[in-house]
């Protein structure tokens, strides 16, 4: 190995521990209301990220949706699975209020799937014209850095670069919130939730 090659590999793990040395780690608890809950970190002024290359998948299953509510990074394509033996539809009326936004994939019957790919953020209820009692939730967030909470309102969010963020949390009913937080290492965000 030549010493310019030697050079070569030190500095690349030089500046890999150092990128490794500078992410942390998001955790707390949502309290306030019952359920799961959406915990991300907002829109990063000047900073993009690529969508996810895999899909995410959203089941219709017993008549329900499954999961109720699932969180995906925007740019993310979604597919939609029929699991039952009668027809299903998938719709939305709107993205993040946006009605202009709202769209219909149509009907489909057991074991077929549709796909879309969601551009915009924002809260996406999810519902089935054949099924009105069917609902979700599809909750487009702009950074890869989110989680799902636990049922009792515990999140971890992992590799978040050192700096400072917007954190917010949605839930299912109510009043979404947002708290400015740096992180340096690890750090601890705790919200209450009210309607």
């Amino acid at each position: 190995m030549t010493t310019y090659q030697r050079f070569f590999l030190i500095t690349v793990f030089s500046i890999t521990l150092s990128l490794a040395a500078h992410a942390g780690t998001i955790q707390g608890q949502v309290s306030g209301a019952p359920g799961a809950s959406v915990v991300y970190v907002d829109a990063i002024p000047g900073k993009t990220f690529p969508p996810p290359t895999e899909p995410a998948l959203l089941v219709q299953k017993r008549l329900m949706f499954q999961p109720h509510i699932l969180p995906v990074q925007q740019g993310t394509t979604v597919e939609f699975l029929n699991a039952d033996s009668v027809a299903h539809n998938v719709f939305w009326v709107s993205i993040g209020g946006n009605k202009k936004l709202g769209h219909n994939l149509g009907t489909w019957a057991q074991n077929e799937k549709r796909t879309f790919k969601f551009d915009n953020v924002g809260v996406v209820p999810m519902l089935c014209n054949v099924h009105p009692d069917m609902g979700a939730y599809l909750v487009v967030v702009p950074t890869p850095y989110f989680a799902l909470t636990s049922d009792t309102g515990e999140y971890k969010i992992e590799n978040i670069p050192d700096g400072s963020y917007s954190l917010t949390v949605w839930h299912e009913g109510t009043k979404t919130q947002t708290q400015h937080l740096t992180l340096a290492g690890d750090t601890k965000a705790d919200f209450t939730l009210s309607k």
